[in-house]
């Protein structure tokens, strides 16, 4: 499964009732529009940079999902600030949420999504990189 679909099932799990009536098709969409993309796959990489370069002590809170204990959790006004209120408020208005809960559900899904992706600190590759990077050596 891509990256971008995991996202989108995270997302609608992480909304409990709220997410029920979601399309994940529609998640997908939405996810692309406000997260890194490449190709249309999320750039996870990209993501964790989002955080490690803000510089509002984002950094230590990404250093923890990546890592092997347990997930710092991060405020839904941390992820309005760092991906914007307007393309926030957008991106949930594209799905039929409020913005504070999609925030909310932005909020649990990243880390687990980034800590579910990652070990012993660093991004973990997926089949597609691994296949991509075969061809190149």
């Amino acid at each position: 499964m891509s990256l971008i679909n995991l996202a989108a099932q995270l997302f609608i799990s992480k909304l409990g009732s709220s997410g029920e009536q979601l399309e994940q098709g529609g998640v997908v969409s939405a996810l692309q529009n406000l997260l890194p993309t490449e190709g249309g796959e999320l750039d996870l990489g990209a993501l964790v940079s989002m955080f490690t370069e803000n510089g509002a002590g984002l950094a230590s809170l990404a250093s923890s999902w990546l890592g092997g204990g347990d997930n710092a959790s991060i405020s839904p006004a941390s992820i309005l600030e760092l991906l914007g209120s307007d393309q926030v408020a957008e991106f949930a208005g594209n799905l039929g949420l409020g913005q504070d809960t999609a925030a909310e559900g932005l909020a649990e899904m990243i880390p687990e999504l980034i800590d579910s992706n990652s070990e012993d600190g660093a991004l973990a590759m997926g089949d597609m990189a691994k296949g991509l990077l075969g061809k190149l050596f």
